[in-house]
């Protein structure tokens, strides 16, 4: 992830934490297979919350644990279990949790990856509620098919370290570019895990998109990533990209409020509209634009300022709709948005990240002029792309002054699709939903 201005608190965990958790049950994450589930399932490594202390919590089996914890082991081997990843694609980390498994944590572990064909995994025993079991000879022989001992090993065996024990993280970069779809986590030789996050970007056979079908072009589970951003204090905009609709204020982008708000704040005179927000698009360029947008009858509430956060496509592609989506921000929604569109080499995006994204305002193309946003409510617009051939490989979300958005959707046609359909009319024009004008 870029290192731009006033990123906040995200700085303490690797960047690759705020991409896609592809195991987690909230995405489809599943677990096949373990060795031992005796004091508490596998299922609770891809819960998608945090783990949770339980003191004074006893089942028949021993103390509860919000994790996976296996009995201690009396017999040759060690424990593992595997999981199929409910995202497929590229693993850029992974975090194993021991938070509250202070005495009985897994010293040591490794983790496998396997990239399996679809449709070919073995017929495996449904798992159904696990609590004071171990792996039936069935299960055994069935996951043997996988030969998972021999998949690719991207975290060799390592000691993990408690820290303080309601957050002990161990972080462990993945230097791969492979498609993966099944990961195994080993422990040496047996205890417990709270959680497995297996953090990437997802991956999409675009050959196999229906080219009547708009798809999500900026979808984290196809391979769309924020690649820049403003302020990212409270949440960071790739949540906004995620699987799913949101489940609260905290799965989307949120920006600290501007510091440089006015002490009172003031509407425009007038019967009618003068130029409200001045937007600087770039920390770093004297460039701004002066745009209207009408809040109430009686004038304009004049705010400086605005946040940003650029995405790279999961594919090149022209977009013809856009949902911006404020769901759970009910008191602290922007005002307006827009967004613009641009194509950028590999390097021409490596040269933006470093001048921390201060490309010349010639280079951006307005996909939705400045547009009113009210709070908790999905927005859904149309582009303002004039023909199929209008492709673009980066967005630019800008939200005025600050605020949160928890989701945003990018819908339209992949360009290798769209400049292979054939076109009946020369030109399809989107409309723009009455009310709003922008003389950007």
């Amino acid at each position: 992830m870029a290192d731009l201005p006033r990123e906040g608190k995200l700085a303490r965990s690797p960047d690759f934490t705020q991409l896609i958790d592809m195991a987690s049950e909230s995405v489809g994450g599943k677990i096949l297979f373990a060795t031992d589930d005796f004091f508490a399932p596998a299922e609770n490594l891809i819960k998608s919350d945090s783990p949770r202390r339980g003191d004074d919590e006893y089942t028949e089996f021993g103390k509860w644990a919000d994790g996976w914890e296996t009995r201690r082991r009396r017999a040759p081997g060690h424990d593992w279990c595997v999981i199929k990843l409910g995202v497929q694609g590229t693993i850029r980390g992974f975090d194993v949790d021991i938070s509250y498994f202070p005495g009985d944590y897994a010293p040591r572990i490794s983790i496998q990856a396997a990239n399996l064909e679809e449709g070919k995994e073995p017929e495996i025993p449904q798992r159904g509620v696990r609590m004071g079991v171990a792996a039936t000879p069935e299960e055994l022989e069935a996951v043997a098919e996988l030969r998972s001992s021999d998949w690719d090993l991207l975290v060799p065996m390592t000691e993990l370290k408690p820290e303080k024990p309601a957050s002990s993280h161990n972080y462990f970069p993945v230097n791969s570019q492979q498609k993966w779809t099944h990961v195994r986590l080993n422990m040496f030789p047996d205890g417990g895990i709270a959680r497995l996050r297996v953090y990437g970007v997802g991956h999409k056979d675009w050959t196999a998109a229906d080219p009547k079908e708009p798809l999500d072009l900026v979808a984290m589970a196809y391979g769309g990533a924020c690649v820049g951003f403003s302020n990212a204090h409270f949440g960071h905009p790739n949540k906004m990209i995620g699987v799913g609709p949101p489940r609260s204020a905290a799965d989307g982008w949120e920006t600290a409020r501007r510091p440089d708000r006015p002490p009172v704040l003031e509407v425009s005179g007038g019967r009618r509209l003068t130029a409200l927000y001045r937007v600087r698009f770039s920390f770093h360029s004297k460039e701004t634009r002066t745009v209207e947008t009408s809040l109430n009858g009686d004038g304009e509430l004049l705010i400086p300022g605005c946040e940003w956060a650029v995405f790279r496509l999961a594919h090149p592609g022209v977009i013809t709709q856009i949902e911006v989506d404020t769901t759970y921000f009910k008191g602290n929604s922007p005002a307006s948005c827009s967004l613009d569109g641009c194509i950028l080499t590999t390097q021409e995006e490596e040269d933006m990240i470093r001048q921390k994204w201060d490309l010349p305002g010639h280079r951006w193309k307005a996909l939705l002029p400045v547009t009113q946003l009210s709070p908790h409510r999905s927005h859904v617009l149309d582009s303002l792309t004039l023909e199929l051939q209008d492709v673009v490989t980066h967005a630019r979300l800008t939200i005025c002054p600050d605020g949160g958005v928890s989701r945003l959707r990018l819908k339209g046609f992949p360009s290798s699709i769209c400049l292979l359909r054939p076109r009946d009319k020369p030109m399809m024009r989107f409309s723009v939903k009455a009310g709003f004008r922008s003389n950007l």
